[in-house]
C-alpha cells in the first residue's frame, strides 16, 4: 500500500479482516502517518521509499492511494515490478501519461483497475438490470437522469488530513472527488456522455476548487442534469435518480436504493447501511479475482479515463 492517508487507513482498516487479501507493506511520504499506521497493525512493515516497496519480494500487487500527479509514474512502476494496480481515482493529471499505460496494460497483459466504490454495488446492479444492454425494462423506456450533490463544506470534516491538493482546482473538488462516482455509474449503464453545457462556479482567489456546477448531458439519448455545490445542511448529501415511462430508481448516500414502479409503493432493495458492507466486501472480492487474474467488475483504466474526461469538459465549462 502506498499512501496512508485518508483513503488509505479507510482501506487498511476494510482489509484487516479479509479472507484472501493481506497488506504486507505500506509507505508513505509522511514519517509519523507511517509509525501511526504500524502501530495499529503492528504486522505491517514500512518500506523506505514507493520504489524499495515494489521491488520486495512475494508482493502480487499495490494500491496506490496517493494524490493523482503521481498515479502514472507509480503504475509504471508497478507493472516493471510485475505487480497488480488499484489506483484511486481521479485517475491522473497526465492524459497521455494515461493513455500510454492504457496501451502497455493491452500490450502486456498488465491488470490494473480503479476505485470506484459503486463499480460493487446493488444500486448499479439494479440500474444494469433495467437499463443497460439487453435489459429487460421492466421500468419502461428510461426518459431522464439527475445527480444532485450538496456538501457543507469542502473538504468534507472526515478528509481533513488528506492534504491541501483536495480543495484545490488543480487536482482535488468535489467534481473529481464525488461527482465522479456518478458519472462513471452513468457511463457504466448507459455508455458516454457527452456535455452539452456545464457552469461552473468558481472562487476569486485562483486557487481554490469550485463552489458549485450545474450541467447538462446526454447520455445513450437520455437527458442528464447535475445540480452540485457548497452549502448543504449534510456533510455529504448525494443522490442520483432514473425516471423511465413505468417507474424509478433512485440512488441516495452513496449505497441506498430504492424502486417504484408507476402506481406502486416505493420498494428498498436493502437497509442503506448493509447495502455498504455488502458493496465493498464485494469490491475487495473482486479485487482477489483481480490479483489471480480471474474476471471481475472493477473499472478498469480505460473506462476511468473516459469518466475522467467527461468530468474535465464539466470542469472546463462547456455552452
Amino acid at each position: 500500500m502506498i499512501g496512508l492517508g485518508v483513503m488509505g487507513q479507510r482501506m487498511l482498516a476494510r482489509l484487516a479482516g479479509h479472507g484472501r487479501l493481506r497488506v504486507t507493506r505500506v509507505w508513505d511520504e509522511n514519517p509519523e502517518v507511517m509509525a501511526q499506521a504500524l502501530g495499529h497493525y503492528p504486522l505491517l512493515r514500512a518500506a523506505s521509499s514507493a520504489q524499495a516497496l515494489m521491488q520486495e519480494p512475494g508482493l502480487h500487487g499495490v494500491y496506490i492511494a496517493t494524490p493523482p500527479d503521481s498515479h502514472m509514474p507509480l503504475t509504471a512502476q508497478a507493472f516493471d515490478a510485475g505487480l497488480a494496480v488499484l489506483c484511486e481515482k481521479p485517475l491522473t493529471t497526465d492524459f497521455e501519461a494515461a493513455k500510454a499505460a492504457i496501451s502497455r496494460i493491452q500490450r502486456e497483459q498488465q491488470r490494473a483497475a480503479v476505485n470506484y466504490s459503486l463499480a460493487s454495488s446493488t444500486g448499479l446492479a439494479a440500474l444494469q438490470l433495467a437499463f443497460g444492454v439487453g435489459a429487460r425494462r421492466t421500468l419502461g423506456t428510461l426518459q431522464e437522469v439527475r445527480i444532485e450533490a450538496r456538501f457543507s463544506t469542502w473538504p468534507r470534516p472526515w478528509q481533513s488530513g488528506a492534504g491541501r491538493w483536495l480543495a484545490q482546482r488543480g487536482e482535488g473538488g468535489f467534481t473529481r472527488e464525488v461527482l465522479s462516482h456518478f458519472v462513471f455509474v452513468l457511463q457504466r449503464v448507459l455508455g458516454p456522455a457527452e456535455v452539452i453545457a456545464s457552469r461552473v462556479t468558481w472562487p476569486d482567489d485562483g486557487v481554490s476548487a469550485e463552489t458549485g456546477l450545474e450541467a447538462e448531458l446526454v447520455a445513450a439519448g437520455v437527458p442528464v442534469t447535475i445540480r452540485a455545490g457548497i452549502g448543504g445542511e449534510k456533510v455529504d448529501d448525494n443522490r442520483m435518480w432514473w425516471r423511465a415511462t413505468e417507474g424509478e430508481v433512485e440512488l441516495k448516500d452513496w449505497f441506498g436504493v430504492t424502486q417504484q414502479r408507476q402506481g406502486e409503493r416505493v420498494q428498498s432493495l436493502g437497509d442503506a447501511d448493509m447495502l455498504r458492507m455488502t458493496g465493498m466486501n464485494d469490491q475487495l472480492n473482486h479485487w482477489s479475482a483481480m490479483l489471480e487474474g480471474r474476471s471481475h467488475s472493477l473499472p478498469g483504466f480505460a473506462e476511468a479515463l473516459a469518466v475522467q474526461r467527461t468530468i474535465e469538459r464539466l470542469l472546463l465549462g462547456v455552452g
